[in-house]
């Protein structure tokens, strides 16, 4: 079956600031070179829908839903915090950066697609359930994660993150649910900060050190999550896919490569085929070396659509 790609064009008209590194370019870089290797048009194409206040609230409370709404400029910037802004579109963005994940959920869910790649902005790991912080508004592969669970009956999902930076949102907001598993890989010590106790069914945190090569993390990660998904067996998998730990990068200082990302998409992808029938939404976090980027999502969705 194919692989799905939802996205929308307001992604790119949100803008915190000029020259910020979480710039409009990173869906574009990654657009073109999906073209470039002749994977764009051998994908299922959606439109990304806006999520509507129910969803939002599988995930955040309801002052705080109400907080972003009202934040929102219709001209100019608003800060909501040292690192994270609103202008007139990033509403409109960020609640579409949601409604990709639901609509993910249910095409994959359907069987129209095996499984599906969000390319949205901004980004949504590290959006607690009452607090915007790191680029992030709205915690978008939790929101999906639920919306799996509550309209589908699912009762084991998983939730892999191989950002540079801690998911700490999806952990606030996850923390203590039996029905998911929180995997994070991370730099440490590193933004945001500290990060939760490992707990059997629960979570598991990976913390690396800068320098961390491509044999430190595969080693990290076979030692850590891959024996946590087999013995939590999900019915569906969800990943948090940021692409900051390639060596390019210059937010972070682990030194991942290319080949690196196919290797876990396929250690990915290799779970969901024993326990979910292949079933996976992943959605673009971070990454912000503008080349490493457009390779390592494109290698990624590749791996996703078994090309």
């Amino acid at each position: 079956m194919p692989t799905a790609l939802i996205s929308h064009p307001v992604s790119v008209l949100h803008e915190i600031s000029p020259d910020h590194p979480e710039c409009p370019q990173r869906i574009d870089v990654i657009s073109d070179q999906l073209k470039k290797q002749d994977v764009y048009d051998y994908l299922i194409h959606f439109d990304a829908p806006k999520a509507s206040s129910e969803q939002l609230l599988l995930a955040h409370g309801e002052a705080y839903v109400d907080h972003i709404h009202d934040s929102a400029p219709s001209s100019g910037t608003v800060e909501l915090d040292g690192d994270t802004a609103m202008n007139a579109h990033t509403l409109d963005a960020s609640l579409r950066g949601a409604g990709s994940g639901v609509v993910a959920v249910d095409k994959v869910m359907s069987g129209a697609v095996n499984n599906a790649f969000c390319l949205i902005r901004p980004p949504g790991h590290h959006a607690e359930r009452n607090r915007a912080m790191g680029f992030c508004l709205f915690g978008n592969i939790a929101i999906a994660a639920r919306h799996a669970i509550r309209e589908y009956g699912l009762e084991r999902v998983a939730i892999v993150d191989f950002d540079v930076h801690h998911g700490n949102g999806t952990e606030d907001i996850v923390d203590g649910d039996p029905n998911i598993l929180f995997c994070s890989s991370f730099q440490h010590p590193f933004y945001p900060g500290g990060f939760r106790d490992n707990v059997s069914n629960q979570r598991v945190n990976t913390p690396l050190l800068a320098g961390c090569n491509s044999a430190d993390f595969r080693g990290a990660i076979s030692n850590s999550w891959l024996p946590a998904l087999e013995a939590f067996k999900p019915d569906m998998l969800f990943i948090s896919a940021g692409f900051d730990a390639h060596l390019e990068d210059p937010m972070a200082n682990v030194c991942l490569l290319d080949p690196d990302y196919v290797w876990i998409t396929q250690k990915l992808m290799d779970v969901a085929d024993r326990h979910c029938n292949g079933r996976i939404v992943s959605m673009l976090e971070g990454g912000y070396s503008l080349p490493a980027l457009s390779r390592c999502a494109t290698a990624h969705i590749r791996g996703l659509a078994g090309l």
